[in-house]
């Protein structure tokens, strides 16, 4: 079986030995069904479930039964309640799933990315709100949008 991964040079420049890449494919190269197995299987169930199977990982497949690694309860409970719509999904893309196993893994959480919003304000619109925070009449109902205002002319100073 060939395998698509190549083994690099030392740090050293120097390549690595014949025998050595040779030990190393024959020790793995039969992981690499498996993995793509699993690979297919969770793009399928994504495919399936998007919105919950984004934080769900695909972990084994053994006799026609799925195990899944939710990161938490409330998830996991999501999940049990598509099991059957999942099932008939992969069913439907070949796969010989009959029953689906919920593990959750809270070390599984997956960090949601965030993203900074940089916005700039034109010299008209700062000075647009300057004057709304000033010409605004002194009372409880306006002090949350004053202080607001404050808070947002402070990050911009002229």
């Amino acid at each position: 079986m060939k395998t698509n991964f190549q083994l690099r040079a030392k740090p050293s420049g120097q390549p690595v030995s014949r025998e050595l890449s040779d030990i190393v494919r024959s020790q793995i190269a039969h992981l690499w069904p498996t993995i793509a197995n699993i690979a297919a299987l969770q793009k399928d169930c994504v495919a399936a479930l998007p919105q919950i199977f984004f934080h769900c990982e695909v972990l084994q497949l053994a006799s026609e039964q799925l195990v899944v690694a939710t990161p938490n309860a409330a998830l996991a409970t999501k999940l049990k309640q598509q099991l059957p719509k999942l099932i008939e999904a992969l069913q439907k893309r070949g796969w010989q799933i009959t029953a689906i196993r919920i593990k959750v893994q809270v070390s599984q959480q997956r960090q949601p990315v965030t993203v900074s919003k940089q916005c700039q304000f034109s010299d008209s619109a700062l000075s647009a709100f300057s004057s709304l925070e000033q010409s605004l009449a002194k009372s409880s109902h306006n002090d949350d949008l004053c202080l607001a205002l404050r808070s947002l002319l402070s990050k911009y100073p002229r």
